[in-house]
């Protein structure tokens, strides 16, 4: 039941323990052999964006989640270079024949930060916390959770659905049990989520974790959210200098699981990459993410450890089907042809990147071998454009800045690229520069304000709903894709095909329909991340889901 069907290539076992160099760092009363590794110091590690706060559940991207995961603690968790799952918050776990009913083993004598009492009733107490939510709240990016479960307990977004979610109940301190109202091929991969960690019940109110404001197009968060996150993870909360741009953590000495080595962790907000790679060079910082695919070789010849994940993702453009020209099918296919993707992986991809021709990497059950394909022909892509009356096509391209994600190290380049495509075959783009946590995802996913848009997605674990069904599961601002029924009646029968047969088959056909019938994106890239330390960092583990937990780090 716990078993991943993500390929043995994924596994990173041989990352595991990174070599050692000899370099000096500051040492406490904790020293000691930890594996030949020295203890206490600081860990320094270059943030590419700011995090929009630290309160899980309001979450989905990347920056927002690397504090987080040290600080919070889910049910389940993957192993560590894998996306395999193991037990976490819950020892064990199982389900009744329905998928429906799933009874959680907790860990006993966890404590939260603030000092309380991890048990059944603060995981059920999250669960309730999640579902009610309403207002401000439920509408302020709680992408994860929408994906999950579907709905809340009341609906105000008509984007909103049926719930999946029906009830938690805490049989006693150590036993949870979750109801839901229907299978989905989500579980139990998804209790792994970052965003469905289990924050203390206690903080959760003394802070008025559900009082969100929406200003305009942004959102105002609680004081959990900005200033006191409690959870049980191995760092604990101590600081965000939004000033200095540095968001600091301390060992929790306390933890159920491998306790920190290090005594503080340090993500310093470096938005800028040349300036991210010459911190490193320095040695102000111990870790970046994301290095620019020509730096790669270089660092790795100057004696940095260079280290690899597996491309478990995907980088899309997104068409926003507002648009009246874009609720063409021949105007979506033609933006396809138009796009030499083949190019782009040469020149500005890292070294393994492939050409997508799916919304999921191939080894995720539901991938098809024989979906229609989108090889590179401007001729076609006129014809298209004449045959649809959109020769003179006007587009505005929204895209990020301040921002390296691991499907898009440098979206400014990219978009550059993409669009020289386009006017290439004759469509004028407007290109629209947003900041990552400043505005993009609003201006794409809540209030569709693009033509065009790239993002992307590093799958969290492994099944086709995590990616097809992520992206066009339901109706959303972003694609501007609610009439698209058939498409979103697809994705749910296949995501609720218990039988594997069953449920390979009907993913295989969904991806055959995406690119043919449906075509709401275009399928770019799927990238392989690295993520980069000093010499003297050891005990990072690369993950394929970009998961790195830094308890395991040591730095001298």
């Amino acid at each position: 039941m716990q078993a991943s069907r993500l390929k043995a290539a994924v596994a990173l076992a041989a990352a595991a323990a990174l070599a050692v160099g000899a370099s000096g760092c500051a040492k406490s009363e904790r020293d000691g052999d930890s594996g030949g590794a020295k203890t206490g110091g600081t860990f320094v590690f270059a943030g590419a964006g700011d995090p929009k706060n630290f309160d899980p559940i309001f979450n989905d991207d990347g920056e927002s989640f690397r504090p987080i995961r040290q600080m919070y603690d889910t049910l389940v968790q993957n192993k560590p270079g894998t996306a395999d799952l193991q037990g976490a918050l819950a020892e064990s776990w199982e389900h009744d024949a329905d998928g429906k009913v799933w009874t959680f083993h907790l860990r006993k004598g966890v404590k939260f930060h603030d000092g309380t009492d991890f048990n059944a009733a603060a995981v059920c107490f999250n669960f309730d916390r999640w579902y009610n939510m309403k207002g401000a709240a439920a509408q302020s990016q709680m992408l994860y959770y929408m994906d999950v479960f579907g709905g809340f307990a009341k609906n105000e977004s008509a984007d909103a659905g049926k719930p999946v979610y029906n009830k938690c109940e805490a049989k006693d301190d150590a036993t949870a049990v979750v109801t839901m109202n229907q299978y989905k091929g989500a579980f139990p991969g998804a209790f792994a989520l970052t965003a469905l960690s289990i924050a203390s019940p206690e903080a959760l109110k003394k802070y008025d974790a559900d009082t969100v404001k929406q200003n305009g197009d942004s959102f105002e968060y609680s004081a959990f959210a900005n200033e006191h996150p409690v959870g049980t993870g191995p760092f604990k909360f101590a600081g965000w200098d939004k000033a200095k741009g540095e968001i600091t953590l301390e060992r929790n000495p306390d933890y159920w699981g491998e306790k920190a080595k290090v005594d503080k962790l340090v993500i310093k907000i470096i938005k800028d990459e040349n300036t991210r790679k010459q911190e490193l060079r320095a040695g102000t910082v111990q870790g970046i993410d994301f290095p620019a695919p020509a730096d790669r070789k270089a660092l790795s010849g100057e004696g940095f450890q260079v280290l690899d994940r597996p491309a478990f993702n995907i980088l899309y453009l997104g068409f926003n089907q507002k648009n009246p020209k874009l609720k063409d099918l021949r105007v979506r296919q033609a933006i396809a042809y138009a796009l030499n993707r083949q190019q782009l992986v040469q020149t500005k991809g890292p070294g393994g990147t492939k050409v997508a021709d799916e919304f999921m990497p191939d080894t995720v059950l539901g991938y098809a071998q024989d979906v229609q394909k989108y090889e590179y022909n401007p001729e076609k892509a006129k014809q298209l454009l004449k045959e649809a009356g959109a020769e003179n096509l006007t587009l505005n391209f929204y895209y990020p800045t301040d921002v390296s994600r691991p499907y898009m190290p440098n979206p400014q380049e990219i978009f550059t690229v993409l669009a020289n495509d386009l006017q290439a075959v004759g469509i004028k783009v407007n290109g629209v520069a947003r900041p990552w946590n400043g505005g993009y995802k609003d201006d794409v996913q809540q209030f569709g304000k693009h033509d065009l848009h790239l993002l992307g997605w590093t799958g969290d674990y492994n099944d086709p709903g995590n990616f097809v069904g992520t992206f066009f599961g339901r109706a959303k601002v972003e694609f501007g894709d609610q009439a698209m029924t058939d498409m979103f009646a697809a994705i749910t029968k296949a995501d609720g095909t218990v039988d594997e047969a069953g449920k390979k088959a009907a993913w295989e056909q969904v991806n055959r329909d995406i690119a043919s019938k449906w075509l709401p994106a275009v399928p770019v890239w799927h990238a392989p991340p690295a993520i980069v330390v000093t010499k003297d960092v050891k005990g990072l583990i690369a993950s394929p889901l970009t998961d790195e937990r830094f308890n395991t780090v040591s730095v001298g």
